[in-house]
């Protein structure tokens, strides 16, 4: 069985520090950023935020610019809720603002937004992505959390993420999901957070590009969600890497790591989803056992799954 390691994380701002077992640390360990100005690591941490909140920014506007209140009672879902959306809209635009004037007060200058392509067919359509971003989102920062060394951008970050939160849990609701399907968020590292983004992004200015390469595309070739111990499918890219005879599954949901055998098949990859995942979980696929996922092993990923959580147990008793 595969074991989680802990290993140091490095960045390329002179940054160093302890992963402590935490698999985030793991999954950041072999990123790097562009410098941009200032002389820091948490600088290139916020352009990083803030290339992610100009992406949720133009996702918002754009569907909001796009349906009405009737189009999205049309679907289905209530004007309290479209009220919400256009809550969230707002919030999404606050965020690109505050960390623009953060990163100005750092004497640094706030990465622009990129070109986009969201492919959006409906307001259904809309909300179930709206919220699979919303849980990158809220994985990205923390995921980040490690590597923040001042303690006012760790707090606003942390103020970010909550509200990140909210926005996924009322989506996961409106689109029939339990909300808190796991009971730790999952944190994710620079590059696994990336590859997910950058799906969307048709194109950047010079001026926005990060040094940071996504891994090749891992897709699910069945419906979601899935369901623990029940078998899943999927296909990798064509022209990335050869799947050897030991590739192994990993599993990443809220603070569990679990890598999986699998069986391989050309493109083709098959696994039983492991009891332990629940909610909104991230696949990797590594060239071996090892939980101790790097650039060294991983080889595809992440695809994000949906998982169906089991029914909540706990301990009634009052001490």
């Amino acid at each position: 069985m595969c074991q989680i390691q802990g290993e140091i994380c490095t960045m390329r701002f002179n940054f160093t520090g302890t992963a402590a077992g935490l698999a985030a640390l793991t999954l950041a360990a072999p990123t790097t950023l562009v410098r941009r100005s200032g002389n820091n690591t948490d600088v290139g941490v916020l352009q990083f935020a803030l290339t992610l909140e100009h992406l949720e920014n133009a996702f918002y506007k754009q569907a909001v610019s796009t349906w009405t209140l009737e189009d999205f009672v049309a679907a289905n879902f209530s004007e309290s809720f479209f009220s919400q959306v256009k809550y969230i809209t707002h919030d999404e635009e606050r965020h690109v603002i505050f960390l623009e004037d953060a990163l100005r007060a750092a004497g640094a200058e706030p990465v622009p937004a990129c070109s986009y392509q969201f492919n959006l067919s409906g307001p259904q359509d809309f909300i179930a992505k709206a919220a699979i971003i919303e849980g990158v989102g809220a994985s990205a920062y923390a995921g980040a959390a490690p590597l923040i060394g001042f303690k006012q951008y760790l707090t606003a970050a942390a103020s970010i993420l909550v509200t990140e939160s909210l926005h996924q849990s009322a989506l996961r609701s409106a689109v029939g999901e339990v909300p808190m399907a796991n009971p730790f968020g999952t944190p994710l590292g620079v590059r696994a957070v990336y590859s997910a983004a950058s799906q969307f992004i048709v194109s950047c200015p010079d001026a926005a590009k990060l040094n940071v390469q996504s891994y090749p595309v891992l897709t699910l070739t069945q419906g979601l969600p899935l369901a623990p111990n029940e078998s899943a499918t999927f296909n990798v890219a064509a022209g990335g890497p050869t799947l050897p005879s030991t590739a192994c599954v990993t599993f990443y949901s809220g603070l569990d790591m679990v890598p999986v055998a699998a069986s391989v098949s050309g493109k083709q990859i098959t696994c039983v989803v492991p009891s332990q995942a629940s909610g909104q979980s991230y696949v990797f696929i590594s060239s071996d056992r090892s939980s101790n996922l790097t650039d060294a092993n991983i080889l595809y990923g992440p695809a994000i799954v949906e998982v169906t959580p089991g029914s909540p147990t706990f301990n009634v008793s009052v001490t």
